[in-house]
Order: structure tokens, then sequence, then C-alpha cells
């Protein structure tokens, strides 16, 4: 964000996930482990910037610290589980999300909250690959949802047992295709699937990083071609062993540094430099020492 840019509009974040999970034969599956990292903290990451997270379950270890909340009764549905969820947040836009979402990322939620903020609908929610709704996926106007989920509330005695489409069919919402963001886990196979997308050559390197980062509690997005080409340069140059040494050192004194993008850039950068002219010291060795010459610093002259 440059000095003059003014800072994106707050948003809380509503997470469900307290399903029973029966297409998955009743396995905990915010915990179910895709990529290294559980179901749950992928979704979390993906909206870590929100002001507020509320996830509706029963308490466990994540990632990130987050709000817990619960419906009443427990299992009541998703529409008691919104309601209980809104209960704590207070920010005009808020992102619906179920804990299943192994593809989601931060750009999809920002372009979710970018196109609500631009429109006057009530909400904004990606469609998967059959054109079919994800409400789960979605960026709403809080009121809206408040509004129509007392009105529900009132004719119903109550929003336990109460289908999702009951809230979503009063709405007035924008759709936006997002096969791959909106892609969820109902059964084995789906996990299997998102398993190996993970592994294929155009995402492992992304998928590892967001993984390692989350891990060691690290929220700094670097430029990764710079390492990789620091690395590059201090094995081709210097010797292979040195390329992650070299690396950790980088990260070392960007972090004594203050430990931001630009600091870890300018390790970089200074580091590239001292690869590139031990390069070139070897090219010149190599290329102009003169033949039958002494060692550097002997004399050959008699006196």
């Amino acid at each position: 964000m440059t000095e003059n840019q003014p800072p994106a509009a707050a948003y809380d974040a509503v997470v469900l996930a307290g399903g029973a999970a029966r297409r998955l034969g009743g396995a905990d599956k915010p915990a179910v482990r895709v990529g290294g990292r559980p179901l749950l903290d992928r979704v979390l990451a993906a909206c870590a910037d929100a002001r507020a997270t509320v996830v509706v379950a029963v308490p466990r270890p994540t990632a990130r610290p987050v709000t817990w909340a619960r419906e009443d009764p427990p299992g009541g549905g998703p529409l008691a589980a919104i309601e209980a969820g809104l209960r704590h947040v207070t920010a005009e836009h808020v992102v619906l999300l179920s804990a299943d979402l192994p593809f989601l990322d931060g750009r999809t939620v920002a372009a979710l909250l970018d196109t609500l903020r631009r429109g006057t609908v009530d909400g904004v929610l990606l469609t998967d690959s059959d054109g079919r709704d994800q409400p789960l996926v979605a960026a709403y106007r809080a009121p809206s949802l408040r509004r129509e989920l007392a009105a529900l509330s009132g004719a119903h005695g109550g929003t336990t047992g109460l289908p999702l489409r009951r809230l979503t069919g009063a709405l007035d919402l924008l759709r936006i295709s997002g096969p791959v963001a909106s892609f969820d886990c109902d059964t084995w196979d789906d996990i299997a699937t998102a398993r190996a997308r993970i592994r294929e050559h155009g995402h492992v390197l992304d998928e590892w990083i967001s993984a390692v980062k989350d891990e060691l509690g690290i929220d700094l997005d670097v430029d990764t071609g710079v390492l990789l080409d620091l690395a590059r340069d201090a094995a081709h140059g210097v010797a292979r062993p040195a390329a992650p040494l070299t690396t950790f050192l980088v990260g070392f004194a960007a972090a004594r540094a203050g430990g931001d993008a630009d600091a870890v850039a300018e390790a970089a950068r200074k580091a590239v430099a001292l690869a590139n002219r031990w390069a070139e010291e070897d090219t010149q060795d190599a290329t102009s020492a003169p033949s039958g010459g002494s060692e550097p610093g002997t004399r050959t002259d008699a006196g």
C-alpha cells in the first residue's frame, strides 16, 4: 500500500466448520489435511486480513487466532450457524465461507469484496464448474443477512433446520464463475483430487511456500522469483550447498533489518551481486591466468 492509497475497507469473516461430514464417514473434515495443512487453516489463510474472523464450530487449535461461536442447538443447520456467527461481527461487509475450500485464496476473497463494494446488490457469490451457486463462498452486506434472517426467524419460529436457499433466495445476488476457488471437499475422492492438484508442477512451489509461512507464523509476502534466482546464482557461481545456506542468511539479515518485503529484497540484491562477482572472478581466472606464471603476490624479479 502506498502513502496516497487508502486502506481497504474493513470486513469480517464467518467460517462455518461444524457440519456432520456424512459423506466423509463422519470424519472431522476441517482437520483433514491437504498440502500438509488442515482445510480450516487453509480457509483462514485466505481471509487473514479480516478485521474479525468467527468460526462456528467446536473450538480447536488453529494457525490463526479466531473467535469461536456455536449455533443453538448445535447441529441446527447453516442458517442457525450463520446467525450465531453474525452475532460476533460488526463490519458492514462479511465474507461467508465453508471450511472445506482447499483452493480459496486471498485474491478471490478480495475480488468478491471489491465487486460487492462497487455495486448495490446484497451479496456476491461464486458459482462452481457446473454453474451452481456456492453461497458459502461469498461476500455479503451484513445488514441484508440480518434483515432476512430476522424475517425467516419470525415466520418460522427460528432458523433451526431451515435450508440455506431460504436465505439466499430472498437476497439480490451477483454471481461470479469460480470453479477452482469454489471447489469443496465433500468426499474422500474430492480430498484425493485436491491433494493431487497441489502437487502438480505449476502449483507445488506456491503451495509449499504458503504451508511453510503458515507453519512458521509468517505473513510476509515476498518475491519468490528473486529468492530462486539468488539460490540459482549461489549454486552455479559458488557451490551447490551455497544455495540453501545463502537464502537462510538472507532471511536472517532481512529479519534484523526489519523483516518486511523491502528488507528481503535488499538483502537478496546484495547477495546476488556478491554471487555474480564471485562467478566473474572464476571466469576471469579461467580465461586470463598467465601460463607458467607465479602465484599472486610472489615477486619474480631479482630485486
